[in-house]
């Protein structure tokens, strides 16, 4: 951790490749901000491989996955500069090798599956692709209990991954040729996957989007109840970045749940604009969950609102 250049590579990764986790990863104190850059970069390389426009094939793809593990978890030398700072901050911070297992696996089951049946088995797929990330943010970070940490850091991961998913919907089918809107959900509401694959938007697939919300808001409720369990210097950059994530909701609101044939995204200036409303809550009450009521999409009191203005009922799946 003392070269500075796989931090400044990791860094350049993660701003140019997810800009939301970047503009909150630099309100993280010092200490734990270079190694999220350095496990960012590991989760871009791990993923790229499976989403690539030319991943190769199948036999290929899972070639590199086990390459990958094996110098992630320090079983082989590497001169790949990402993989050996990530080995580096797997070592000095205690990262779980089965969270990094759990991770990578999850990148493996990109590699053929295209569709999940049931919430219950894109929740397992969350767990490796999302919860495990929280998980080894939470190490990194160092609580002084990380045993009751966890639970409430896997839920934050797992919000995030559902959020990136209900947004992305249109394009995970272009661009990947993957639905995450469980088939169970879709069936429910008279939708189909078919349907999604082809791009057709009506009210059932805009309930399906709705429900999948829901469920992602419940599990912000979950996850921000866990922030103050982390170190006083982490608990409003994690506050701040559930903010921005769930600000997606209030864009996927507006579009009427149409993320099927358009993707929101949020500006600069929202997120400065989310910045400082959250460092305004974060100052009145020093409290994580009374700020993110105040400053987020989420809602605690079983509404929401739609269009800027109007209200919806929402239940909780």
């Amino acid at each position: 951790m003392n070269d500075a250049d796989p931090i400044a590579r990791s860094k350049r990764i993660q701003r140019r490749t997810g800009r939301t986790f970047h503009f909150a990863t630099r309100v993280l104190p010092e200490r734990v901000r270079h190694p999220t850059y350095v496990m960012y970069a590991f989760f871009r390389l791990a993923d790229e491989v499976v989403d690539d426009p030319d991943p190769g094939p199948p036999a290929e793809q899972r070639a590199e996955l086990s390459r990958l593990r094996a110098a992630a978890l320090g079983h082989v030398e590497t001169a790949d500069p990402v993989l050996s700072a990530f080995a580096d901050v797997r070592d000095e911070f205690g990262i779980a090798d089965g969270d990094v297992r759990a991770f990578l696996d999850a990148m493996a089951s990109d590699v053929e599956t295209r569709r999940y049946e049931t919430y219950g088995d894109l929740s397992a797929y969350m767990d490796g692709s999302a919860g495990a990330v929280g998980r080894m943010m939470t190490a990194v970070m160092e609580p002084e209990d990380p045993d009751a940490a966890i639970p409430h850091a896997t839920a934050l991961g797992e919000a995030f991954q559902l959020t990136n998913f209900v947004r992305d919907v249109g394009e995970d089918v272009v661009e990947r040729d993957r639905v995450y809107l469980p088939a169970e959900t879709l069936a429910e509401h008279g939708a189909t996957v078919a349907q999604v694959r082809r791009l057709e938007f009506d009210g059932s697939v805009a309930a399906a989007i709705r429900h999948e919300l829901l469920r992602a808001e419940s599990l912000y409720r979950d996850g921000v109840a866990g922030i103050e369990l982390l170190p006083s210097d982490c608990r409003f950059a994690v506050l701040f970045a559930a903010v921005l994530y769930a600000d997606h909701h209030r864009l996927v609101r507006s579009l009427g749940y149409d993320t099927l044939t358009r993707t929101p995204s949020l500006g600069t200036a929202r997120k400065a604009f989310l910045l400082a409303r959250t460092s305004l809550a974060w100052v009145r009450t020093r409290d994580p969950e009374a700020a993110f009521r105040r400053a987020s999409a989420v809602q605690y009191d079983g509404t929401a609102d739609v269009h800027g203005g109007s209200r919806e009922r929402l239940s909780v799946p």
